[in-house]
């Protein structure tokens, strides 16, 4: 959907090794991903020389994405956070790695996302060197699902909230990559 609605080259998706072969294990630390990331990064940058490099993820993956958004030897053009996680397990709000990122940055969000407050964010958003916007999925959980009587009472579906999420990633990524 992102490809299509951003006209863009490639859109590179891939599982971490924790989660390839169809045998999911628990995951480790995001910190112990961003060697994998890296190297799918700079395979695509390779591949599409010139272009400009969105770094996206959902949940950890988004994280992640940061942490290789911040390393000096990538050049992102931006980032696209799908339901980023910025409250950690023991509750205590990530917040250091977003202060860090200094290209613009994209947060979709579920409004019942038990992961990343709203409030926090808005916070920490505040607090951010680099512009950020905020895109809502109202009534949507941390993977975006929406509750049926939720989707009745506002007369939309599932597939509508997902495509004005979509709509607004290529608004952002087309302004971002606009200002540079």
């Amino acid at each position: 959907m992102l490809g299509k609605a951003l006209d863009a080259v490639e859109v590179v998706t891939f599982d971490y090794p924790y989660i390839a072969g169809g045998k999911r294990k628990a995951p480790p630390k995001a910190e112990k991903l961003v060697e994998f990331h890296t190297d799918v990064v700079k395979g695509a940058v390779a591949k599409f020389p010139g272009h400009p490099l969105i770094l996206a993820g959902k949940s950890m993956g988004s994280r992640v994405s940061c942490m290789v958004a911040c390393k000096e030897d990538i050049a992102a053009s931006a980032v696209l956070c799908l339901g980023y996680p910025l409250k950690g397990m023991n509750g205590a709000v990530r917040d250091e790695l977003l202060l860090q990122i200094t290209v613009p940055i994209m947060f979709v969000q579920g409004s019942k996302d038990g992961l990343c407050p709203l409030d926090k964010l808005e916070a920490v958003r505040k607090k951010m060197k680099s512009l950020s916007e905020l895109h809502l999925i109202d009534g949507g959980d941390h993977s975006f699902k929406i509750g049926k009587k939720h989707l009745q009472t506002m007369g939309t579906t599932q597939d509508e909230m997902e495509g004005l999420a979509v709509q607004a990633i290529a608004a952002f990524i087309s302004k971002s990559l606009g200002e540079m």
